[in-house]
Parts: C-alpha cells; sequence; structure tokens
C-alpha cells in the first residue's frame, strides 16, 4: 500500500526505499565468504601475497560473484585495505560497479569507512561517478547517513555538490529530510553549504530544504538555510 505523505511530496513507500541506502548495498555474507575461491577468497581475507600470486598464475581480476562483486570490491566492503592496493596494482578495475551499481567509494561512504574512502581515492576511484539504483552519488549517501567528515572528504574531491538523483533529491535535500536534525547532519549540511552547495534546489513538489527542516522543527538546520 501507497501511504501519501503530506509535504513531503512523495509516498511514504518511497521515502522508506530511500531512508535505507545500504539496503541495496549487500556486502558479502558469512556463507558467500565461505564459498568463495581465488581471488575473491583472498580479498576477503585480505590476503595481498595470495592475490599477486593467483594473479601471475592468471587469474582473472574482474570476475564477478553472484552480486556482481569483483575482488576489489569485495575488499572495499571488508576494508581489506592491502588487497585493495595489490588488487589495482595489478590492473583490477577501480571503478568497477557490482549488480547494484556500488563501487568502492560508495561502499567506504556508506560504511562511514574514512580510511577506506581515502584510499579509493588515491587508487583512483572518481568521486564524481553516478552509482546506486537512486542514480545518485557516493556524496548524496553519506549527506542521507550523516557522515559528516566522509562528506568533507568526497567534497575535497570534488564530488558533485548539486546533484539531483532519481528520487528528485540532492545531498542538501538529504541531510534534511533523511536526517534526524541532530549535530552529525547539522555537521553534514554545514560542510555542504561552506563548499557552496545551492541550499535551495527543491524537491519535485517544489518544497526547499527550508521549509521541510521548519516542518521537521530543526531549528539549527532553520538557521543555517535561513542564512543562505
Amino acid at each position: 500500500m501507497r501511504v501519501w505523505c503530506p509535504g513531503i511530496g512523495m509516498s511514504l513507500a518511497i521515502v522508506v526505499a530511500c531512508a535505507c541506502p545500504a539496503s541495496a548495498q549487500i556486502p558479502p555474507t558469512p556463507q558467500e565468504i565461505a564459498a568463495y575461491r581465488g581471488l575473491h577468497a583472498a580479498a576477503a581475507e585480505g590476503d595481498a601475497a595470495k592475490l599477486r600470486e593467483l594473479v601471475r598464475t592468471g587469474s582473472d581480476l574482474n570476475a564477478r560473484d553472484g552480486h556482481g562483486r569483483t575482488p576489489l570490491l569485495v575488499a572495499a566492503h571488508r576494508s581489506r585495505r592491502d588487497a585493495m592496493r595489490a588488487l589495482v596494482e595489478a590492473g583490477a578495475d577501480v571503478n568497477a560497479k557490482d549488480s547494484q551499481r556500488y563501487d568502492i567509494i560508495t561502499i567506504a561512504a556508506v560504511a562511514d569507512d574514512v580510511e577506506t574512502l581515502k584510499l579509493a581515492i588515491a587508487l583512483g576511484c572518481d568521486a564524481k561517478a553516478i552509482t546506486s539504483p537512486y542514480d545518485g552519488t557516493a556524496l548524496i549517501a553519506a549527506a542521507h547517513l550523516g557522515h559528516a567528515e566522509v562528506v568533507r572528504i568526497l567534497i575535497a574531491a570534488g564530488a558533485p555538490l548539486d546533484h539531483v538523483n532519481n528520487l528528485g533529491w540532492t545531498a542538501v535535500m538529504e541531510a534534511v529530510v533523511l536526517g534526524d536534525g541532530g549535530g552529525r547532519h547539522q555537521a553534514t549540511l554545514q560542510a555542504l553549504a561552506d563548499a557552496g552547495a545551492n541550499t535551495g534546489i527543491p524537491d519535485r513538489s517544489g518544497v526547499t530544504p527550508l521549509a521541510h527542516a521548519e516542518r521537521r522543527g530543526y531549528a539549527a538546520m532553520v538557521a543555517l538555510l535561513g542564512r543562505k
């Protein structure tokens, strides 16, 4: 059943769906990890030496598991940074996406894994990439979750500030509508505003982030947005 949510301009079903960005992002399960062989197994364990040995024997660096994950994507999910370095040095596709269109930057952003995020950027993964089933970005996902430090890193890496996903929302909008109005989301919104994000882009119903913040009683966000 689709229940209309007054003032939001979309059905509650969509709100629930986009309120769970990690729900479409599927880390390897223990059962999958136990069944892995070859590069996927070595990546999951973070065994860089084994990875290099397998590469020398001709293993496919960009082989896919049942969810479209390459060994590099598996290593990112499990924060196996030495394995990530070894795979990219050997020629793995640093911008590969899984079957739900998540790359290593978005995986790290959703996990609030700052060190893996920094490595993903250093290895050449594109912070500007359009990712996820929502045609979003890592920045939008991080803003939604209130991962303020991740947001700052992505901004510095050139992530698009005003990208609008297929739900009609920017990173600013998600920080307000899908945030809780607390300190993490306030810091996220401040980082976006300081970087020059357009804080006035409305949703598909014409409701601005400021109006959403006012309706939710998010006083700090209202003060910030009211100054822009």
